[in-house]
């Protein structure tokens, strides 16, 4: 398992390189790939969308980079790659011909729409930048970060103009005024507050709101702010006098996002359940509520006509709306939620990715093709591991087994103390071994769904397990910074191995079965003889946690991916 280093709802998402050989079309999914991979599977996770001003593109964040649709077609006209992290919001110049985006990368670039080419790359947020929005002339751009600080750009020559920094928590959300006069920025602090562009100077500040704000935006004619929170509700604020006008109250989860239309006529606004709804905002009266996904909508944004609202989700999916009527006429999809684990079938055609976070998936991949051939629903919201048995025949996942033939769901692996975090199958494919959270290795009979027997040793979560090619022996990695080898027919331990300094990510057999790797978060590759227990030798190189290794399957090659690069070791 991996700890979660972010507080985000979103995770790392399924980008990675295949050592199978295979030939592939340049397909839009396939562009940009990193020096060495052969394929990506999936666009990444979506964090934002934005409508071009003449409707004709929409710009859609994601953890891999900015992809560009043709709304006519709704074919992928690019991927905009530079960001190394997730690419958190993006936002159109008034013009459209340049686009922004913040990253947690920390840096925010300004992009050609027409060519692709980067324009500028400005720095010195100390944190996640959280939004971008243009100025109305475009000669401005406001952005704000985890760092609790705004910044103010020239778009021009990319130079910092001030920083406005008395908000005392993150600062989610900026939108500046139609005659660009005032911003607005919402924030975790629970306030929101008016700016003056031009001096920088604080006009007023809005308090109301019992949680932290999601987001913010002003309606076409400037008068009204509307603002989405936490509280799971939308305020309504008179600009000039900063009074609070109405509460919209409806949903029953966070407000993350609201956006006016054109006409300022109506506001829609979306939920962390997955709802979205519109709003007339001269009644202040729910109209509609619009039903389609299935987890967190993270933006909703208005095309220029007004007909039409696009929104996005952490289920994966870009939805088009047709306003008149409330339907969706467009489901965008092939893009992946956080990919907390990967597995081949025996036969290497087909890939398992399980997801971790907010969409309780297990999704199976043509390796030959890249597409997604089924989606698999899980009963755990964070997918730790996916395996598969050595036939091919079964997956497991972190809270049971399918039947891959049938898709049917077999049986669930009930853990009374902790969540699944590591799953192997034993060489027979009889035994199933499972480590959790709660200290605890389980052996379960795959014919009958059952623990055959409880392994316990460990004080702390077990990370991973292995089996060894003979099937006797079963390895662990804990973070109690330890390795344990068990006796698969007694459940003793035979030796636990020791030298690591922090949490054991990883542990895998060579194809012998005399040597054990383990990857760890100090940053080391360890190689043990599993006769003596003893350390042959130990890999430096990487800079942050090692969080898996694997054995090619000729025992010379020995791959660990880290937080930071994939390295290859010569055995």
């Amino acid at each position: 398992m991996k700890a979660p280093r972010f507080s985000l709802p979103f995770t790392l998402t399924l980008f990675f390189a295949l050592t199978v050989t295979f030939t592939f079309a340049q397909t839009s999914p396939q562009w940009h790939l990193p020096e060495g991979a052969t394929a990506r599977f999936g666009k990444g996770t979506i964090t934002e969308i934005a409508y071009s001003p003449d409707g004709q593109q929409l710009a859609v964040a994601s953890s891999i980079g900015i992809w560009l649709y043709d709304t006519q077609t709704w074919k992928e006209l690019d991927l905009l790659a530079g960001h190394t992290l997730w690419v958190t919001s993006v936002a159109f110049s008034p013009d459209g011909l340049t686009l922004a985006s913040g990253s947690w990368d920390r840096t925010i670039y300004l992009w050609d729409t027409q060519t692709g080419e980067t324009l500028q790359r400005l720095t010195g947020h100390t944190d996640w930048v959280e939004s971008v929005a243009f100025s109305p002339d475009g000669r401005t751009l406001a952005s704000s970060s985890q760092d609790e600080m705004i910044y103010l750009w020239d778009t021009e020559t990319g130079d910092h103009l001030y920083t406005l920094p008395e908000h005392t928590s993150v600062v989610r959300s900026v939108a500046f005024s139609p005659d660009g006069l005032t911003l607005a920025s919402g924030s975790d602090d629970k306030t929101i507050r008016l700016w003056d562009t031009k001096t920088g100077q604080t006009l007023r500040t809005l308090i109301g709101h019992t949680s932290g704000i999601r987001s913010v935006a002003f309606s076409p004619d400037g008068q009204t702010l509307a603002s989405g929170s936490d509280d799971k509700t939308i305020r309504l604020w008179d600009t000039e006098t900063g009074k609070d006008l109405r509460t919209l109250s409806g949903h029953t989860s966070v407000v993350s996002t609201v956006a006016f239309n054109r006409d300022g006529n109506r506001l829609a606004s979306g939920c962390w359940n997955g709802t979205i709804r519109l709003w007339d905002v001269g009644s202040r009266e729910s109209l509609r509520a619009l039903i389609g996904h299935t987890s967190a909508v993270n933006s909703v944004v208005f095309s220029p006509d007004g007909w039409t609202l696009a929104s996005s989700s952490l289920d994966e999916t870009i939805r088009v709306w047709n306003l008149s009527t409330g339907e969706t006429s467009r489901i965008l999809t092939g893009y992946t939620e956080a990919v907390e684990s990967v597995a081949f079938s025996p036969d290497g055609q087909t890939l398992a990715s399980g997801s971790k976070g907010w969409d309780e998936t297990v999704h199976l991949w043509n390796v030959n093709s890249k597409r997604l051939l089924t989606t698999l629903l899980a009963d755990s919201s964070f997918v730790y591991s996916v395996t598969f048995n050595p036939a091919g025949t079964l997956l497991a996942n972190s809270s049971g087994m399918w039947d891959l033939e049938t898709e049917q769901y077999l049986s669930r692996l009930p853990t009374s103390i902790g969540s699944i975090l590591s799953l192997a199958f034993s060489p027979d494919g009889q035994v199933l071994a499972s480590g959790d959270s709660g200290n605890t290795i389980r052996l379960w009979n795959v014919e009958t769904g059952r623990t055959s027997r409880t392994l316990t040793g460990h004080s702390n979560d077990v990370a991973s397990v292995a089996f060894s090619p003979d099937g006797r022996t079963l390895a662990s990695g804990s973070y109690d910074d330890t390795i344990r080898l068990w006796n698969v027919e007694t459940g003793e331990t035979l030796r636990t191995l020791t030298g690591h300094t922090s949490n054991v990510e990883s542990v895998a057999f060579s194809p012998d079965g005399q040597t054990l790797a383990s990857g760890s978060w100090d940053t080391t590759v360890r190689l043990w003889d599993v006769e003596t227990g003893e350390t042959l030798r130990t890999l430096t190189g990487h800079t942050d946690w090692v969080e898996s290794v694997a054995f090619s399957p000729d025992g010379y090659t020995l791959a660990s991916g880290g937080d930071d690069t994939v390295r290859l070791w010569d055995i």
